[in-house]
Protein backbone atom coordinates (compact mmCIF):
# COMPACT_ATOMS: atom_id res chain seq x y z
CA UNK A 1 0.00 0.00 0.00
CA UNK A 2 2.84 2.24 0.91
CA UNK A 3 4.97 1.96 -1.95
CA UNK A 4 0.99 2.33 -4.37
CA UNK A 5 0.44 5.64 -2.76
CA UNK A 6 4.08 6.84 -2.65
CA UNK A 7 3.53 6.30 -6.72
CA UNK A 8 0.32 8.04 -6.76
CA UNK A 9 2.13 11.03 -5.15
CA UNK A 10 4.49 11.28 -7.53
CA UNK A 11 1.70 11.04 -10.20
CA UNK A 12 0.10 13.77 -8.61
CA UNK A 13 3.15 16.32 -8.10
CA UNK A 14 4.12 15.42 -11.68
CA UNK A 15 0.10 16.37 -12.82
CA UNK A 16 -0.95 19.05 -10.87
CA UNK A 17 0.43 22.44 -8.78
CA UNK A 18 0.28 21.13 -5.64
CA UNK A 19 1.65 23.42 -3.12
CA UNK A 20 0.45 22.41 0.35
CA UNK A 21 0.24 19.31 2.44
CA UNK A 22 -3.56 19.77 2.75
CA UNK A 23 -3.94 19.91 -1.52
CA UNK A 24 -2.01 16.90 -1.91
CA UNK A 25 -4.51 14.89 1.39
CA UNK A 26 -7.17 16.06 -0.58
CA UNK A 27 -6.03 15.21 -4.02
CA UNK A 28 -4.93 11.62 -2.44
CA UNK A 29 -8.50 11.25 -1.01
CA UNK A 30 -9.79 11.75 -3.98
CA UNK A 31 -7.89 8.87 -5.57
CA UNK A 32 -8.85 6.76 -2.71
CA UNK A 33 -6.31 6.83 -0.57
CA UNK A 34 -7.15 7.08 3.75
CA UNK A 35 -4.21 8.94 4.49
CA UNK A 36 -3.85 10.78 7.62
CA UNK A 37 -1.65 14.63 7.26
CA UNK A 38 1.04 12.97 9.67
CA UNK A 39 1.42 9.79 6.76
CA UNK A 40 1.59 12.49 4.09
CA UNK A 41 4.06 14.82 5.79
CA UNK A 42 6.39 11.57 6.45
CA UNK A 43 5.91 10.62 2.29
CA UNK A 44 7.29 13.81 1.28
CA UNK A 45 10.39 13.29 3.10
CA UNK A 46 10.62 10.12 1.80
CA UNK A 47 10.54 10.56 -1.28
CA UNK A 48 12.63 13.41 -1.39
CA UNK A 49 10.21 15.98 -2.44
CA UNK A 50 10.87 19.53 -2.04
CA UNK A 51 9.42 23.21 -3.12
CA UNK A 52 10.44 24.78 -5.93
CA UNK A 53 9.30 28.07 -7.65
CA UNK A 54 7.04 27.99 -10.40
CA UNK A 55 7.33 30.05 -13.54
CA UNK A 56 5.02 32.59 -13.12
CA UNK A 57 4.70 33.00 -9.08
CA UNK A 58 4.51 30.49 -5.84
CA UNK A 59 5.62 27.23 -4.97
CA UNK A 60 4.38 24.25 -5.67
CA UNK A 61 6.13 20.36 -4.74
CA UNK A 62 8.97 18.75 -6.84
CA UNK A 63 11.34 16.06 -6.96
CA UNK A 64 14.68 16.55 -6.01
CA UNK A 65 17.31 15.50 -8.83
CA UNK A 66 18.74 12.59 -8.43
CA UNK A 67 22.03 11.31 -9.96
CA UNK A 68 21.95 8.93 -13.09
CA UNK A 69 24.61 6.57 -11.33
CA UNK A 70 22.24 6.16 -8.19
CA UNK A 71 18.45 6.09 -8.98
CA UNK A 72 16.43 6.63 -6.13
CA UNK A 73 15.01 3.68 -4.51
CA UNK A 74 11.90 4.67 -4.31
CA UNK A 75 11.48 4.94 -7.82
CA UNK A 76 13.24 2.18 -8.89
CA UNK A 77 11.06 -0.04 -6.01
CA UNK A 78 7.91 1.67 -8.72
CA UNK A 79 9.65 0.22 -11.45
CA UNK A 80 10.00 -2.97 -9.98
CA UNK A 81 6.88 -3.49 -8.45
CA UNK A 82 4.99 -2.20 -11.57
CA UNK A 83 6.74 -2.62 -15.18
CA UNK A 84 6.72 -6.01 -16.78
CA UNK A 85 8.93 -5.55 -19.61
CA UNK A 86 10.76 -3.14 -21.63
CA UNK A 87 11.44 -2.82 -25.33
CA UNK A 88 13.19 -0.09 -27.48
CA UNK A 89 11.88 0.33 -31.05
CA UNK A 90 13.34 3.31 -33.38
CA UNK A 91 13.45 6.52 -30.70
CA UNK A 92 10.97 5.02 -28.31
CA UNK A 93 11.36 2.78 -25.36
CA UNK A 94 7.84 0.70 -24.39
CA UNK A 95 7.45 -0.10 -20.68
CA UNK A 96 4.52 -2.57 -20.26
CA UNK A 97 3.04 -2.20 -16.69
CA UNK A 98 0.60 -4.13 -14.34
CA UNK A 99 -2.56 -2.34 -14.73
CA UNK A 100 -3.60 0.67 -13.96
CA UNK A 101 0.69 1.44 -12.74
CA UNK A 102 1.89 3.29 -16.36
CA UNK A 103 1.37 6.83 -14.97
CA UNK A 104 3.50 5.66 -11.73
CA UNK A 105 6.17 4.11 -13.55
CA UNK A 106 6.15 7.00 -16.31
CA UNK A 107 6.53 9.62 -13.61
CA UNK A 108 9.09 7.65 -11.94
CA UNK A 109 10.95 6.94 -15.33
CA UNK A 110 10.73 10.40 -16.45
CA UNK A 111 12.38 11.71 -12.51
CA UNK A 112 14.73 9.41 -12.74
CA UNK A 113 16.33 9.62 -16.26
CA UNK A 114 15.03 13.30 -17.14
CA UNK A 115 18.02 14.20 -19.17
CA UNK A 116 17.45 11.15 -21.85
CA UNK A 117 13.35 11.73 -22.30
CA UNK A 118 11.59 14.26 -24.87
CA UNK A 119 8.46 13.07 -23.84
CA UNK A 120 6.42 10.06 -22.16
CA UNK A 121 2.79 9.12 -22.53
CA UNK A 122 1.28 6.57 -20.31
CA UNK A 123 -1.68 4.65 -20.67
CA UNK A 124 -3.54 2.14 -18.32
CA UNK A 125 -0.38 -0.64 -18.67
CA UNK A 126 1.72 0.78 -21.59
CA UNK A 127 4.51 3.70 -21.36
CA UNK A 128 5.95 5.43 -24.81
CA UNK A 129 9.03 7.16 -24.09
CA UNK A 130 10.23 9.32 -26.65
CA UNK A 131 14.16 10.00 -27.22
CA UNK A 132 16.07 11.83 -29.68
CA UNK A 133 17.50 8.85 -31.29
CA UNK A 134 17.98 4.88 -32.10
CA UNK A 135 20.96 4.76 -29.31
CA UNK A 136 19.21 6.90 -26.62
CA UNK A 137 16.41 4.61 -26.70
CA UNK A 138 18.63 1.27 -26.62
CA UNK A 139 20.56 2.99 -23.60
CA UNK A 140 17.14 4.08 -21.62
CA UNK A 141 15.79 0.55 -22.47
CA UNK A 142 19.24 -1.09 -21.04
CA UNK A 143 18.95 1.13 -17.95
CA UNK A 144 15.31 0.71 -16.97
CA UNK A 145 16.38 -3.00 -17.69
CA UNK A 146 19.25 -2.75 -15.15
CA UNK A 147 16.56 -1.37 -12.54
CA UNK A 148 14.28 -4.11 -12.74
CA UNK A 149 17.02 -6.61 -12.78
CA UNK A 150 15.84 -8.09 -16.37
CA UNK A 151 19.24 -9.37 -18.80
CA UNK A 152 19.28 -7.48 -22.10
Amino acid sequence: MKNERHAKILELISKYDIDTQEMLLEKLREEGFVVTQATVSRDIKELNIVKTSMKNFGYKYAVKSVSEERPSAKYANILREAAQSVTSAMNLVIVKTYAGMADASAAAIDLMWHYDILGSIAGDDTIFVATSDVASAENLARKINEVLGHKN
